[in-house]
């Protein structure tokens, strides 16, 4: 399916892939999705529970296209809040083990001084590559 890239020498990373080669199977790009439910609703104005919902959403659509969290080869988060982003990591990296396991594809961190989507705090979008 895929398989992580670690060049000969290089630390592993903790909580992300440096590269990851997708083999072979039909690409699904997924956009930013931002902390609201299916009726794009803010259930929360912070940080963590907007996180949760955003890669919840993210999960569904790959659902929708037949895939699995280990399908997704990349993401891209864009955070508005870097200081309340950095207090709350174990939290996230919970929420990603619960929803996640211990898949961790190549990953971005982006801190922007805001998003469209008012009151989002956080916007992921990623990559999968879904087995034939």
């Amino acid at each position: 399916m895929h398989t992580t890239i670690l060049p000969e020498g290089w630390e592993k990373p903790i909580g992300y892939a440096n590269g990851i080669l997708a083999e072979k199977g039909r690409m699904l790009a997924l956009a930013g999705q931002v902390g609201w439910n299916a009726q794009q609703v803010f259930e929360s104005e912070d940080l963590v529970p907007q996180f949760e919902q955003a890669l919840k959403n993210i999960l569904e659509i790959l659902s929708a296209a037949g895939g699995k969290p280990e399908h997704i080869i990349r993401i891209t988060a864009f955070c508005i809040d870097r200081p309340r982003y950095l207090s709350v990591r174990k939290e996230l990296g919970a929420i990603w083990r619960k929803l996640m396991g211990n898949h961790y594809p190549a990953m971005s961190m982006i801190f922007v001084a805001d998003l469209l989507d008012h009151p989002a705090k956080i916007e992921l979008e990623a990559t999968a590559v879904i087995p034939d």
